[in-house]
């Protein structure tokens, strides 16, 4: 699963990396990106501006809003059966910007990690998205980050990861039509390319939101 990332550069960053335009007034960097949150994404219907939603998805034909409580991962293998999540993945993909990623390591305590390439570049998750209307008329925008099964690196930590898009494959996340195509891109990024450590407990709490969070802690003797 993912359930928290970080977002933690300025805007002129994301800008860069992606071609789209960013405003600071928008934008906040975050170290701890969590569900229910609005945050950055890049969608397939305005890829050139970074759009704010809520992370959780709510599908268009729901009830009961708090279906996107539970709906902030999509699984692969699902994604194009599942009622929540087949029309969104055919038809309104994202990409969701990261730095880094968390994930807990299950034991007598829960040990959290965290996960980046191994040069610290920016990446992109693959998303899908949608659009729910209330009875007033007012909109609710929301996404889900797809996951797969855990790399190598991942497996001691998680049985399951986030799909990292490789950064030749983004704009074709958004824009093709070829699901069989889309399908292949769902699959564990190479753990030769990523790097892990462990972190402080503090990650655990929404409440938090600063730079300590990502800095290497020993556990023993788990320091990547």
């Amino acid at each position: 699963m993912c359930g928290r990332f970080q977002l933690s550069v300025k805007g002129k960053e994301i800008s860069e990396r992606f071609n789209t335009e960013v405003f600071d007034e928008i934008h906040k960097p975050s170290f701890n990106c969590a569900p229910t949150q609005l945050l950055p994404v890049i969608t397939d219907s305005n890829p050139h501006k970074i759009s704010l939603l809520q992370w959780g998805l709510v599908p268009s034909w729901t009830k009961d809003l708090r279906i996107g409580n539970k709906n902030f991962n999509s699984r692969a293998e699902t994604i194009n059966e599942k009622p929540s999540f087949r029309t969104a993945f055919r038809r309104q993909r994202c990409l969701v910007p990261a730095n880094g990623f968390y994930e807990w390591k299950a034991g007598t305590t829960k040990q959290a990690y965290r996960f980046h390439l191994k040069y610290e570049e920016l990446f992109a998750m693959a998303g899908i998205w949608d659009s729910w209307q209330g009875p007033d008329g007012s909109w609710l925008h929301s996404f889900s980050i797809i996951t797969t099964e855990a790399n190598t690196l991942m497996k001691p930590i998680h049985h399951r990861m986030p799909v990292i898009l490789p950064k030749e494959v983004e704009t074709r996340w958004i824009y093709t039509t070829d699901y069989k195509q889309l399908i292949e891109f769902l699959k564990p990024y190479p753990s030769e390319e990523m790097s892990c450590y462990t972190v402080s407990g503090r990650v655990n709490s929404v409440m938090n939101d600063d730079e300590n969070l990502i800095k290497p802690v020993e556990v023993s003797g788990e320091l990547f």
